[in-house]
This record gives structure tokens, sequence and C-alpha cells, in this order.
């Protein structure tokens, strides 16, 4: 058993306030507590962040961090606590026949919280194309492997792509319904085929059979079978889902994801809910770079620094069943903590088609606190560290 407290100075607490904040920690579980006691001076460690922004624990609700079984699974502490990020989310990387390397290898050895979605394909994205017969699925294995995994497993995964979809049409993501209703957890679904083959129009079968509580990434895909029509219109079930309680995520990615498309969609005034990367290796390298520049994007677009940290914390916390514990600070919650600089500058950022928007701010890492323990963050994806490119 330790103790030890650190003291953020000039931390936001809620909505742009600073205080000192004290985590409190025993036995490797951290809370967060308010504590004006004269006490301070005498802490174990005191972490001086002024003139920095303190945060919850950054959550990236779409990631692929099956380092060393899927070709393109980042190392999780590299996107993750080095990242300035304390809760990933592994977005279907392992299916019902590769799990259980998460469990034995991944999750022991990395600082980062790891949170898996199941592929409803059984070898996950160990296989490239994922789905490539009926028999690629085996609903009950995928069942009873969600209920095996003690919590690990929060969420079932489909995509909506090519061949999949040509093979088995909607039986494909009706049958990861059923694994996630019949498992008990949310279904987050990919939309935009990569492969530009499917009808576009399946986008107005899947949203209706979606819930409270299920998922959308890639909300703003240029790929056919996204949620605007070809007249640049959203088609009506998307709305409908929003207000139904669907959770919309952005998911970038290395295809799936324009400043064309998020234009259109938030002038018709359906707001995304998440934030996130879609983090592999080759698009932490080219397209994608870390959490944080995406946070940028967003202010790029538009957003409010508020609104961006919302989308990066209390609402996927929401989304993958954890805002019990995190995705926002306050007294009695898990003390996850992400440290950034807001650096002025005149920034650019690109979509994955090259077109840019200026920024005026870069959010950039400093520091993750997960579970009591500190991880400054590393050099970053680029030659040149976190910063975006200049304009």
């Amino acid at each position: 058993e330790y103790k030890t407290k650190e003291r953020a100075s000039e931390a936001s607490f809620g909505r742009g306030s600073h205080m000192t904040v004290f985590l409190s920690s025993r036995r490797r579980h951290t809370r967060l507590r308010r504590d004006w006691s004269s006490d301070v001076c005498s802490s174990d460690l005191v972490v001086e962040v002024k003139g920095k922004v303190v945060t919850p624990g950054l959550i990236d609700i779409h990631t692929h961090v099956y380092s060393g079984v899927t070709d393109n699974g980042v190392d999780p502490d590299i996107g993750g606590v080095r990242a300035g990020v304390t809760t990933m989310v592994d977005a279907g990387s392992s299916g019902c026949d590769t799990f259980w390397g998460f469990p034995a290898h991944i999750i022991p050895n990395t600082a980062t919280e790891i949170i898996c979605f199941l592929h409803i394909c059984r070898t996950g994205l160990a296989t490239n194309p994922d789905i490539f017969s009926p028999q690629s699925i085996d609903l009950d294995k995928t069942i009873q492997t969600i209920k095996d995994s003690k919590g690990v497993i929060t969420g079932v995964k489909a995509r909506m792509v090519s061949p999949a979809l040509e093979i088995m049409g909607m039986e494909m993501p009706k049958m990861a319904k059923r694994a996630a209703v019949e498992a008990g957890v949310p279904l987050m679904v990919h939309i935009g085929d990569t492969l530009k083959r499917y009808d576009a129009n399946v986008i107005r079968e899947l949203l209706p059979i979606l819930d409270k509580g299920d998922i959308v990434t890639h909300y703003f895909t240029g790929n056919p079978g996204g949620v605007l029509d070809s007249n640049g219109k959203l088609v009506p079930e998307a709305k409908e889902a929003h207000d139904r309680g669907v959770w919309l995520d952005t998911a970038h990615g290395r295809m799936n994801f324009t400043f064309d498309v998020a234009d259109k969609i938030l002038d018709q005034g359906v707001l995304p809910h998440c934030i996130s990367t879609d983090l592999t290796v080759p698009g932490r390298q080219k397209t994608v770079h870390s959490m944080t520049e995406m946070m940028t994007r967003f202010l790029a677009m538009g957003f409010t620094f508020d609104q961006v940290v919302t989308m990066s914390t209390e609402n996927p916390a929401k989304a993958v069943g954890v805002a019990d514990r995190l995705g926002t600070l306050a007294i009695g919650k898990q003390a996850d903590i992400s440290v950034l600089e807001i650096k002025d500058g005149n920034w650019m950022v690109y979509d994955i088609l090259g077109a840019g928007k200026k920024s005026d701010k870069a959010v950039i890492p400093v520091m993750a606190i997960k579970k009591g323990e500190i991880y400054e963050a590393g050099w970053g994806p680029r030659p040149w560290g976190w910063e975006p490119d200049t304009a």
C-alpha cells in the first residue's frame, strides 16, 4: 500500500477554473479529492504545471493496438500515456479466435488502460479482408467470448465494407447486433466502404437497427455508405439515430475523414459526440498522428476547446460504459488526468484527401497520470515532435 498526493497548479477543474488538485492513492486505485488543508507542502510529490491545461484523462474511443498480432497494431503506450491519452478502446482488432492475447500479453504489459470491442469476424483484423465467407463469423463463440472476458470486452464491432457486404449484405451487421444484444453490450459500426463497391444506400438500412448506446464510427467519412446522400444532405435516418441516443464518433483514420463532409454535416446541425483517431501504425505516421492533433483539427473546424475536451473525455466514457469512474474530474472519480499545452501559432491541419484548415492554436500533450503514475509525453509522431504542420 502506498499514498501519494500530486498537485496541479492552475488546473482546470470542471470548466475553466484554476485550483490545486490532490490525488489520494491506495493500492493503485486513484481517486480525486479536494483538500484545502495546509498539508500541501508535505505532499510526497508535487507536479507543477503552471500555464498548462489539466483535463480528465483523454479517452480515444477508436484505436487499433493489438501490436504483434495485427500488422497495423500500435504499441498502446506510444499512442496512449506517452501521448497524453489514459484510455484507449481497441475497435475490433481481435475476434473470438484471436482475443485472448489481449488479457494474456497486451493488457498486463501496458500502462494505458485498454478496453476491447470484439470484431464480429472471428479472426478480427489479423486477416485482410477480415470477412471473406459466412464462415468468418462464429456467432455463438463470439457471444461466449464476450461473457468469458469478465468485462474486458465491452462491445461488438462490425465493418460495413466490401467484400463482407458483397458476401453477406445486411445479414452481417444484423448478426453483430444479435451478438451485442445477447452479450449485453453495445455495437460499434464502421460506416463507409473504403473499396467503394457496395450500394451507398446501405446506410439507410443500417441505422434503423441501432439502438440507444450503439456507436456509429467514421461519421465524417466521404466513402460510399456514409451519412450524406448524393445531394450532400443528411439521410433522415442519421438524425433519427442521433435523436434516439446513438453515439456519433468521427474516427479519422487513413481513409474516413474529410473536411468537406464534416462541414456539410455540421451545417445541418447534427453534431458528433466523440473525437477519436482510428490509430494504426501507418495512420500515426501519415494522417492521424495523435489524439491531440485530432483535437486541434476540431478547433480548426470551429469547435470550442470545452467542446473538444468533452468529446475526448466525458462523451467517450459514457459511450463505452465507464462514466462511473472515468471521463470527468470530480470528487470520488478515478483520477486519470491529461496535462496539455495550448500552443499559439500559425498551424495547418489536413484531412485524408489533403484538404487543409488553419488553426491559431495547437493541442500538445505534456503528460498523463494513470493510476498514480506519471508518464511524460514522448517525442511525438513527426520528426519535429507533436506540433502540426505550419501554415
